[in-house]
């Protein structure tokens, strides 16, 4: 793993440490239980799936100076995503059946990726490490990621469920380009409209 920038409490890097998966997908599914419980719960299951397919090669992590997990900032290109997986995957937890089904209800949830665009695919920090930067810092390693790869934007969405999220983006400058409705479907996931967010990047 290669660090991105070191801060005085903590490292930034690429990637996410072995011993860190699971602890990973504890805190992934923990960020986004209301969105994914149906798709992906219960919980066993859901850390179990995480923890499958989870691709450390599009994922940037904090890490504190004793070792200790403190975050982690995911995300899509058109050669893979931090969760991926397919229908075989999803049958080993699920079974067959139970994979299908939600399987489809994922599927409602897909975001195509352009090939200049990094698709943010879920940020989140530790409880014990909130307020100490590590989220800002984590946006910051994802824009220092896409000029190294020579990406033009950061595109993301924030749900109208998080507006402290939706107020880091903005301070950050991410700008609104577009409002996706639910409709009937915000029963199933929690939030009524997703935000499609955007910040270029200055190489």
């Amino acid at each position: 793993m290669s660090t991105i920038f070191q801060t005085e409490p903590f490292t930034v890097e690429q990637g996410v440490k072995p011993q860190h998966r699971a602890q990973a997908a504890h805190g992934y599914w923990r960020a986004f239980s209301r969105k994914l419980r149906y798709p992906l719960g219960p919980e066993k299951k859901a850390v179990a799936f995480l923890e499958s397919v989870m691709d450390p090669t599009h994922a940037i992590s904090a890490v504190s100076k004793d070792g200790a997990f403190l975050g982690m900032a995911g995300f899509k290109s058109p050669q893979g995503a931090l969760v991926g997986g397919d229908m075989r995957d999803m049958a080993r937890v699920y079974g067959w059946i139970g994979g299908s089904v939600r399987g489809a209800l994922i599927q409602a949830l897909e975001r195509t990726c352009d090939g200049d665009t990094l698709l943010m695919d879920g940020i989140f920090v530790e409880p014990e490490a909130r307020g100490q930067g590590v989220g800002t810092a984590l946006l910051n390693a994802i824009e220092v990621h896409c000029a190294r790869q020579g990406l033009r934007q950061i595109r993301l969405d924030v749900i109208d469920t998080n507006p402290r999220a939706r107020a880091l983006y903005e301070r950050l400058g991410f700008a609104e380009r577009s409002v996706l409705s639910l409709g009937p479907l915000r029963s199933v996931f929690g939030f009524s409209s997703a935000t499609e967010m955007t910040k270029a990047i200055v190489r």
